[in-house]
């Protein structure tokens, strides 16, 4: 058992069944109250964030949370296979235990699975990935009062807003996190 006083950013812990990483914590002190601390946790299963305040005086199970390198093998159509860079075993995973992630992968792609207890809890995508532009519609200057922007399809079929001056064929660095254009890849 952890007490609040030793949780820190990027730990994880046990609450409700389910697994969070703390994302954020503020340690609050109330008046003559007691002392609270604020914690905000992503449940590393599911993705989503809640907030949740704990009395000073509370204590957590933490949770042991491995990470495990693996490479992206293929896709069937149906499941993800995938490879462990260590022990060289195959695993299996369903687009929902992915993610959105599934519309960033590519052949030979290496990530990290979560594993807690033996059990494959989720995987995590790199926050950038360089992927080519497969199709976009030529951009002509002079159409925007700003700098502006066109949709391409990437290689893996996601379609990103991209500056006008991208073509067809050029490599570029994009943000998993929210599927916006970083910057071009040499």
């Amino acid at each position: 058992m952890i007490d609040v006083g030793q949780v820190r950013k990027g730990i994880a812990i046990e609450l409700d069944g389910k697994i969070y990483q703390v994302v954020e914590f503020n340690h609050i002190k109330i008046g003559r109250g007691s002392a609270q601390v604020k914690l905000r946790l992503r449940d590393i299963k599911g993705g989503g964030v809640v907030e949740k305040a704990f009395q000073a005086t509370e204590k957590f199970n933490p949770a042991f949370v491995e990470r495990r390198p693996v490479q992206f093998l293929y896709s069937d159509g149906e499941k993800y296979h995938f490879m462990d860079n260590e022990s060289y075993e195959q695993m299996e995973l369903t687009p929902e235990e992915i993610g959105d992630g599934v519309k960033y992968l590519k052949d030979g792609q290496t990530l990290e699975v979560l594993m807690h207890d033996g059990n494959l809890v989720s995987v995590e995508m790199p926050i950038a990935v360089v992927l080519e532009v497969a199709e976009t519609e030529p951009g002509f200057k002079g159409n925007t009062a700003t700098g502006g922007t066109k949709p391409a399809t990437m290689e893996t079929g996601v379609v990103v807003q991209v500056p006008l001056f991208i073509q067809a064929g050029e490599t570029l660095k994009i943000d998993t996190r929210d599927g916006s254009y970083i910057e071009k890849a040499s």
